[in-house]
């Protein structure tokens, strides 16, 4: 046994209920029905639950990736300063000048390279992965030709 109800749509939310069901190929009355299930079902909650976590999950994933390559980047950042300090000598005070003139120069230098490098997209990252690559199709064909 079924009830009759009446509805007033506005223009068109009527107009998509009427392509929706002619694509479908079906009655509005489904497609009314249907939608009024889903909307009502404690179902519809827990399906907006699981999508959320399904979104959580994807940002945690991508933060953690994001924690990883901060933290390669610290420790090859403090590496390189640790070389740097063991094995480069301090300048006589004569020297001072002239080498901090040099550093700023070449600190210009180093700026410029950095905003070419971005400005084209290019990663540290994808450049070692490409190396890597590189060299292990290298060492594949040298296995093979041996």
């Amino acid at each position: 046994m079924r009830t009759k109800h009446t509805f007033r749509l506005p223009p068109d939310l009527a107009g998509q209920l009427a392509d929706y069901a002619s694509r479908k190929r079906v009655p509005q009355a489904l497609v009314v029905e249907t939608a009024l299930t889903s909307y009502l079902s404690p179902d519809n909650a827990e399906r907006m639950e699981a999508a959320l976590g399904r979104r959580l999950d994807r940002l945690t994933r991508q933060v953690e990736r994001l924690e990883r390559h901060v933290t390669i980047a610290n420790e090859a950042l403090a590496l390189f300063v640790r070389f740097w300090l063991t094995v480069t000598p301090p300048l006589p005070d004569t020297a001072q000048t002239a080498a901090q003139a040099k550093g700023r120069e070449r600190y210009e230098g180093f700026v410029e390279a950095l905003g070419r490098r971005l400005a084209k997209g290019q990663t540290l990252a994808a450049e070692i992965a490409q190396d890597v690559a590189a060299k292990d199709a290298q060492s594949d064909e040298s296995s093979r030709s041996s």
